[in-house]
């Protein structure tokens, strides 16, 4: 019987290339996905076609309504998605509080229900936005939390280990991983305004669009720009 795994997965490329990662080591995939209220609704269709096609059992989607929290582009649609800037030192308004501690929560309560001994999450703390919850003193804290407020870790001293591959990896390097384990790339979205084609100008396109540049492999997904 192969051992479990849940994979917090948005239909990005970031948690699709970890989910590929999670599928190479043989794990039977149990992925998490939220609707949130987020500013979109396309990143929930692209996390479906991803689920699909690794043909998983069941991919659990969580309702949690963080619109009702604000203070993010991504959740209040009178803040304005900004242009991308990779030289960006602040904190930007696309970062959605709460978000990634939140979603963890979930997934460590699902992993002790179905018996899953690993949470993979996609979070990168090299080429991304700046979010302090994509950070490693972040996840470390939170698997020190894991360790004690679960029946699993207190009584039977299995401790459910949150796995995160991409932590130390570039745009590019995300690109040539997932390229190199057959991730279905094209059946993702990065862009944080939800249309058909990326924007092309956001944080997270601009990022994304730097990683396949220098990957030297195109981007397999429609832009506007």
């Amino acid at each position: 019987m192969k051992a479990k795994a849940v994979v917090l997965l948005s239909g990005g490329l970031d948690s699709t290339v970890c989910m590929a990662v999670a599928n190479s080591k043989s794990y039977e995939l149990y992925p998490i996905s939220f609707n949130y209220h987020q500013r979109h609704n396309r990143e929930l269709s692209c996390a479906h076609k991803v689920a699909e096609h690794y043909k998983v059992a069941r991919h659990l989607v969580i309702e949690t309504n963080m619109e009702a929290i604000g203070g993010s582009a991504l959740t209040d649609k009178n803040i304005s998605v900004p242009a991308g800037d990779v030289t960006r030192q602040d904190i930007p308004v696309t970062y959605v509080p709460a978000r990634n501690l939140i979603f963890l929560s979930y997934a460590l309560g699902y992993a002790e229900v179905i018996g899953a001994e690993k949470i993979f999450i996609g979070v990168n703390a090299l080429d991304y936005s700046g979010y302090p919850d994509c950070r490693p003193e972040f996840i470390n804290k939170f698997q020190d939390l894991a360790n004690y407020s679960t029946t699993a870790a207190v009584q039977n001293s299995r401790k459910i280990v949150i796995e995160t591959p991409l932590l130390n990896l570039s745009k590019k390097d995300i690109v040539l991983l997932g390229t190199q384990l057959g991730a279905p790339l094209h059946l993702t979205t990065s862009c944080y305004n939800g249309k058909d084609a990326a924007c092309g100008e956001c944080d997270s396109c601009v990022l994304r669009l730097k990683g396949f540049l220098e990957a030297g492999i195109p981007d397999p997904i429609l832009y506007e720009k």
